[in-house]
C-alpha cells in the first residue's frame, strides 16, 4: 500500500501501538500516509463526542505522513518511529499553531514561532502530528474542562471525565485519535487521566524530558509520554529525553535506550505495596483491583510486601507551592485577568495563592525536603512502591469532584500522585482492573529518582502477565 487511506483488512491502525506501525512501516505492509488517515478518522469520529481535540491540522498532518512515506520507501526515516501520528497537549509551544493553555486570556494570534523541547524532538524524528488537546485553563486541576475549549469526555463513556489536566492526550490516545501523545504533570496530571481512561502514562524524573518556557508551577511540574502500552512509553521518552539548553535543569542523555532490559521482570526485585500510604480511603473496588495487581508481582517472583513509607500528607506544603504558581501565570496578564478566569481557579487563587509570604514558602519547601529525604531512605529497602495511581474511579464530567465529595479542590481525590511531584521520582500509571461498572482502575509504581528503566521494566512485567491494556473502551464497541 501507497498511502491509499484503505486500512489493511481487518485491522484498524488507529488502535496498532507505534512498535507496530513502525514494523508496519519497515516492511511496506502499509505506510505513515494510512496510519494518519486511520488516526483522522478516529478524531472525526469520536471528537465531537469527548472533545479531546482543541486544534486539529488534518492538510499538515498528511503532508508530513507523505514525506514519511516517501522517507521509508527510499529507506531513510529519521528514526525508528518516522511517521508514527500522535497529538500534543496544549500547553507545549507548537510553532505554526496557538498554544491556547486552555484559558481565555491567551492570544490566538501569537506570534508561535517557537517548539517545546519535546515538540523540537519529535519533528526530528519524523512524527505526524495531528493537533492539539485539550486542557483546562493552565492545566491547574485534575479534570479537563475550560470556559474557553468545553469539557472533555472518557474513552469509556462520554458522560465521565477524562481526568486531567491531561485529560484530552489521555482520551486521545484511548480511542486511537493518534497513537501516542505527551502531557504535563505537575501533581499527576498525565496519571490521573491515565488512570480515569486505562491508559498507560509516566512522569519520570524531573528534569529528565526538558521544558520550555519553564512552567509557572516551578520544579513541581514534568513532562511525560502517554500511550496505550509501556513499551511505547519507554520508546516515547527515547525521543523526548534529550538535553535542551533552554531548560537549566535538563538531565543528561540517557545512557541507552529505554526499551533495554524491559523484558527482564521483577523475579527478585523488592516491592513496597502501601494502599494508601498510610493517609488514604480507597474505593473498596478500586483497592481491591489495586490488591490483586500487587499479588500478580509476587507470583512474577518479586517479594511484596505490604508496607507504608515514613510519610504524612503533604498536601498543604504543596498547595503553598502550586497556587503560588497559579497566581503568578494570572498576574502576567495583567489587572482584570483574576476577573476572566476559571472561577474556582480564581478562588483557589485568592484563598491559596496569595498573602503567602517568603517565610510560608521556605517552610512548604522544606517539607517538600523531607520528604524527598524520608522517600529516598525507603529506597534504600524496596526497589520500588505500588499504590493506586487513584483512589476512585471516573466521575460525572463538567464536574470538579464526585458528587457529594466533602471538597471541590482537586488536591482532595488525588492523594497518591502529588506527593511524588513533591519528591520528583519517577511514577508510572499502568490499567491493572475496573469497577463493576466498567470505569478503568490504575496501578502506580513508583521508583527511585533517575530509576525510569526500572521503573518501565516493572510495568511492562505487569502488562505482559495480565491484559487489561486490552480492553476495548467502550465508545469503540
Amino acid at each position: 500500500m501507497t498511502g491509499s487511506g484503505r486500512m489493511p483488512q481487518g485491522r484498524d491502525l488507529s488502535l496498532c501501538s507505534a512498535e507496530e506501525l513502525a514494523s508496519g512501516f519497515r516492511v511496506g505492509e502499509f505506510t505513515p500516509e494510512d496510519a494518519a488517515r486511520a488516526a483522522l478518522a478516529a478524531i472525526a469520529v469520536h471528537n465531537d463526542t469527548v472533545n479531546a481535540m482543541v486544534l486539529v491540522d488534518e492538510d499538515g498532518a498528511l503532508t508530513a505522513a507523505r514525506e514519511s512515506t516517501q522517507r521509508w520507501a527510499r529507506g531513510t526515516p529519521l528514526s525508528p518511529t518516522d511517521g508514527v501520528p500522535m497529538t500534543i497537549k496544549d500547553l507545549f509551544l507548537t510553532s505554526g499553531w496557538p498554544t491556547l493553555r486552555g484559558s481565555t486570556l491567551t492570544d490566538q494570534d501569537g506570534p508561535w514561532e517557537t517548539d517545546a523541547p519535546s515538540v523540537a524532538r519529535l519533528r526530528e524524528a519524523g512524527a505526524v502530528l495531528l493537533g492539539k488537546n485539550t486542557t483546562p485553563e493552565f492545566g491547574w486541576k485534575g479534570v479537563t474542562d475550560s470556559i474557553r475549549q468545553g469539557a472533555t469526555g472518557n474513552p469509556w463513556g462520554a458522560g465521565l471525565t477524562s481526568g486531567g489536566s491531561s485529560g484530552g492526550a489521555a482520551t486521545a490516545v484511548g480511542l486511537g485519535m493518534g497513537t501516542w501523545s505527551i502531557g504535563t504533570d505537575g501533581g499527576g496530571s498525565v496519571r490521573i487521566p491515565a488512570s480515569f481512561t486505562g491508559t498507560v502514562a509516566l512522569k519520570p524524573t524531573f528534569g529528565r524530558i526538558p521544558l520550555f518556557p519553564p512552567s509557572p508551577y516551578g520544579t513541581l511540574s514534568h513532562a511525560g509520554p502517554m500511550t496505550r502500552t509501556v513499551r511505547d512509553a519507554a520508546l516515547l521518552l527515547d525521543i523526548i529525553a534529550q538535553p535542551d539548553p533552554r531548560d537549566w535543569a535538563a538531565l543528561d542523555r540517557p545512557a541507552s535506550s529505554y526499551l533495554e532490559g524491559i523484558e527482564d521482570g521483577v523475579e527478585g526485585l523488592r516491592i513496597a505495596y502501601s494502599p494508601t500510604l498510610s493517609y488514604g480511603t480507597n474505593d473498596p473496588e478500586v483497592e481491591e483491583a489495586v490488591t490483586a495487581a500487587a499479588r500478580v508481582f509476587a507470583e512474577l517472583g518479586a517479594h511484596v510486601e505490604q508496607v507504608d513509607p515514613d510519610i504524612t500528607d503533604c498536601v498543604d506544603a504543596f498547595h503553598t507551592l502550586w497556587f503560588t504558581g497559579a497566581a503568578k501565570v494570572v498576574e502576567h496578564y495583567g489587572e482584570g485577568a483574576l476577573d476572566r478566569i476559571d472561577p474556582r481557579l480564581r478562588q483557589a487563587v485568592i484563598e491559596l495563592g496569595t498573602d503567602v509570604s517568603a517565610s510560608d514558602y521556605l517552610d512548604a519547601s522544606a517539607i517538600r525536603m523531607d520528604l524527598g529525604v524520608r522517600m529516598g531512605a525507603f529506597h534504600q529497602q524496596h526497589d520500588l512502591l505500588l499504590t493506586p495511581t487513584m483512589p476512585i474511579a471516573s466521575f460525572p464530567v463538567g464536574q470538579d469532584a464526585p458528587d457529594g465529595w466533602p471538597s471541590t479542590l482537586w488536591t482532595s481525590w488525588t492523594p497518591y500522585t502529588y506527593p511524588f511531584n513533591m519528591t520528583q521520582q519517577p511514577a508510572l500509571s499502568v490499567p491493572c482492573g475496573f469497577t463493576s461498572d466498567a470505569r478503568p482502575v490504575g496501578l502506580q509504581l513508583v521508583g527511585p529518582r533517575h530509576a525510569e528503566a526500572l521503573t518501565l521494566r516493572a510495568g511492562r512485567a505487569y502488562e505482559r502477565a495480565t491484559d487489561w491494556h486490552l480492553a476495548r473502551p467502550t465508545l469503540l464497541s
